[in-house]
């Protein structure tokens, strides 16, 4: 009778192993998957700022070329034709710039569902 119990004891260690490893595998997938979208999170901050930084270059750049016109500009209309041209030029440049980064952030959180829901 002595040696039954041994056996019982090693099926029962066998079972609570299993069920263990029943348990763990889903948060192991988990955990592998929130692994995952940390590192997209931080790929998709990286081209969210470089997206800005460009962005802020490109507007420097039409304001220092306005700065240009207006300082070599002989007249005080050739003045306020730059800089009605600028502020124009600039309010459709900042729409384009929001859309674009809007776009950018809607498709990352696209992706992270996706890559949550394991597809």
């Amino acid at each position: 009778m002595m040696a039954k119990k041994p056996a019982a004891k090693a099926a029962k260690t066998k079972k609570a192993k299993t069920t263990a490893e029943k348990v763990a595998e889903p948060i192991q997938k988990a955990g592998k998957a929130i692994r995952e979208s940390a590192g997209k999170a931080m790929e998709n901050t990286k081209a969210i700022n470089a997206k800005v930084i460009d962005h802020a270059e490109a507007n420097a750049r039409e304001a220092f070329a306005t700065l240009r016109k207006v300082a070599g500009a002989k007249s005080l209309q050739e003045v306020i034709m730059a800089q009605s041209e600028f502020v124009k030029e600039q309010s459709a440049r900042s729409t384009a710039h929001v859309r674009e980064v809007g776009e950018l952030i809607a498709s990352f959180g696209r992706q992270a569902l996706e890559t949550m829901r394991g597809k």
